[in-house]
């Protein structure tokens, strides 16, 4: 999504029609500044997401694909995507992994006023509708155990 953001002219056509040319700064795209409208209308959010979504997953479909081709394809392709549920993207998934953190370390990395979270499938939603799920509130190396584990499971299917 940030690249679309950073290098799609339509879409920075589109976000500068909608929100004003000063959500452009000299870097592309102000993520800031338009974060700031959207997520204090809904409706904007909405135009946004419908903007974005469909473009992320013709990118990742037109991803994968290349991939399959390659002559020696990967084993497996990982995607991360926020919204997975929200937006029914699980859908284009053989395996879905869920990492979260204890709400007390979600709200810790949230600015002050970010309210995004509740528009989002609780995580305990999220974890019940995984094929694997992971509480990162342990050692990198933990997690690190958990990856590679999932991994295993995958590619020996």
């Amino acid at each position: 999504m940030h690249r679309l953001l950073r290098s799609d002219a339509n879409v920075r056509r589109e976000l500068v029609e909608r929100f004003g040319p000063e959500v452009i700064g000299d870097n592309g795209p102000d993520r800031g500044k338009i974060a700031e409208i959207v997520f204090n209308h809904p409706d904007q959010l909405d135009w946004l997401e419908e903007l974005l979504h469909p473009r992320v997953a013709e990118e990742n479909l037109a991803w994968r694909a290349e991939q399959e081709r390659r002559d020696d394809p990967p084993a497996l392709t990982v995607t991360e995507v926020p919204l997975l549920y929200e937006t029914g993207a699980d859908r284009r998934f053989d395996v879905v992994v869920v990492i979260t953190a204890p709400e007390a370390v979600r709200r810790e990395r949230r600015p002050p006023g970010d309210d995004r979270e509740q528009r989002l499938l609780p995580e305990e939603e999220k974890v019940a509708l995984a094929d694997y799920a992971y509480v990162n509130d342990g050692t990198l190396e933990q997690l690190d155990a958990f990856v590679a584990d999932v991994v295993g499971k995958i590619t020996a299917k």
